[in-house]
């Protein structure tokens, strides 16, 4: 007997919202008795200026949890713990390589409540971190969101978050429409799956275009520079002064170090769920298609890494994980569409799809691009300049890891990992269930014709630089590799 298709309310999901709260996040814990906390994160860009948040947080008593309430407060003592932990650990000229009782206690807590780690993830940052500026309009549209913590307090750090925001609320749809297909194939019913492919490949065209709104209000080199910083995990953090990971003290016996990962797009449910629900299969990074033949150093395939989407579910609320779980023991649409290749229309809707989730991928490549790999490079060159004996040495973070290098670091994401051969990889393996002859020959990186010559190449070498064949010569991308507050 098939397992029933999952219902969304059994797992706190809105058809309206998405993975979004089904009612706007509260901006403040009602108890007073939480006001310390509030006030830390309310005054923390003024802390982390005047370098005091460690202070402040070493004289703060250990609060309990006791007094939350509803899940939209534990939600938000998620939100500020996460916020204040981040500020605590990057908020000096060294990182804090220990977490105070202050914060990990309250914080074991919440994260056992709601199924997360403790450290800061998209949910907190991004899915419970927005509000509407005015209450009585859409709550889903870019010109009516704020946000409601930051480090910096600029505006672009509040962009960056709540284009994601954005996304997650203008791709909600498809949650039910995807469930929708997936019933509809059980049931034989074509016309019902083509409809709601199609509006599924338009739904998700519309968020590419949220997308490259990021380039409105949100500066690459601020980022780079302000942003990206704080938002580090502690997982193959060495270069940046965390070697072992972060002690978390709980004031217990025998406080342990832990690594965790910083906050990631890829930890948001709503891609993955695109990705389980269209049946694209994604290997660990670095592993080929079986039956493919990667070209790598001296013949020999390099040797598959970690899953990283998979890793990334465990950074989702639990009932959202469980979520993807469910649809994943229902999912059934690539298998469907294959068996009618004859039907055109059905055909054509599933491949739309693919193309417009292989497009959203490429214009994030594009933007890790323009946000991490341009500029590392002017802080690289920065950095071989005399500069003046007055001026103080740079905070030791994720920005500025890889100045004494050398040419054999490689720049990497907030969470400890070179990002670009994950993007792509993923990027290509969104083309591979294409049902279509002409489909597959669009969204796969061979030449469509071997008739037609090509004006221009790209070469994706084994190490993950590009090498780009065009009209106007050669030229190539070295330092190919880091993230967006991606791992």
């Amino acid at each position: 007997m098939l397992p029933p298709v999952p219902v969304l309310a059994d797992y706190g999901i809105s058809p309206d919202h998405g993975f979004l709260p089904p009612e706007p996040p509260l901006d403040i814990l009602p108890d007073p008795y939480y006001v310390k906390w509030e006030w830390t994160v309310t005054n923390l860009q003024s802390l982390l200026l005047s370098k005091r948040i460690r202070d402040v947080i070493d004289r703060m008593p250990i609060l309990s949890t006791s007094y939350l309430q509803s899940d939209s407060e534990w939600r938000r003592a998620y939100v500020v713990l996460g916020f204040i932990l981040h500020g605590y650990v990057w908020g000096g000229s060294t990182p804090a390589e220990r977490v105070p009782p202050q914060i990990t206690a309250p914080l074991f807590e919440v994260c056992k409540h709601l199924e997360l780690p403790p450290v800061a993830t998209y949910a907190g940052v991004c899915l419970w971190n927005y509000g509407p500026i005015f209450p009585d309009e859409p709550t889903d549209d870019l010109s009516n969101m704020s946000c409601l913590n930051t480090f910096t307090g600029c505006l672009d750090e509040q962009w960056f978050y709540l284009v994601s925001v954005a996304i997650e609320a203008r791709g909600a749809p498809t949650l039910a429409l995807a469930l929708q297909a997936i019933s509809a194939a059980r049931a034989g019913n074509s016309l019902v799956v083509t409809e709601c492919l199609q509006r599924m490949a338009e739904t998700i065209d519309e968020v590419g275009t949220l997308l490259e709104r990021m380039y409105e209000n949100c500066d690459p080199y601020v980022f780079y520079h302000r942003i990206r910083p704080y938002l580090a995990g502690s997982k193959n953090m060495a270069d940046a002064g965390l070697p072992h990971g972060l002690l978390y003290d709980d004031g217990g016996a025998n406080p342990e170090y832990r690594q965790y990962g910083g906050g990631s797009n890829a930890q948001s449910s709503l891609i993955q769920f695109w990705d389980i629900a269209l049946g694209i299969e994604h290997r660990p990074t670095g592993e080929t298609r079986p039956g493919s033949v990667k070209d790598d150093q001296d013949g020999v395939t390099g040797a598959p890494r970690h899953g990283f989407i998979q890793e990334m579910r465990s950074y989702m609320p639990g009932p959202h994980r469980r979520f993807l779980e469910h649809v994943n023991a229902v999912s059934n649409i690539r298998e469907y569409v294959e068996a009618r290749r004859s039907d055109k229309a059905l055909c054509i809707a599933y491949d739309a799809c693919l193309s417009m989730l292989r497009s959203l991928r490429d214009k994030h490549i594009q933007m890790v691009s323009r946000y991490i790999i341009i500029p590392s490079r002017d802080n690289k060159s920065r950095t071989t300049r005399s500069t003046s004996p007055r001026r103080h040495a740079p905070a030791m973070n994720l920005a500025n890891t890889r100045s004494s290098g050398g040419n054999n670091k490689k720049l990497r994401g907030t969470g400890g990992t070179a990002l670009i051969p994950f993007l792509k990889q993923a990027r290509d393996e969104t083309g591979e269930p294409a049902i279509d002859a002409w489909a597959r020959r669009l969204l796969s990186d061979a030449p469509t014709d071997a008739s037609f010559a090509a004006l221009s190449k790209v070469g994706e070498q084994p190490d993950g630089n590009l090498h780009v064949v065009g009209l106007s010569g050669t030229w190539t991308a070295e330092d190919s590799e880091g993230g967006i507050c991606h791992w």
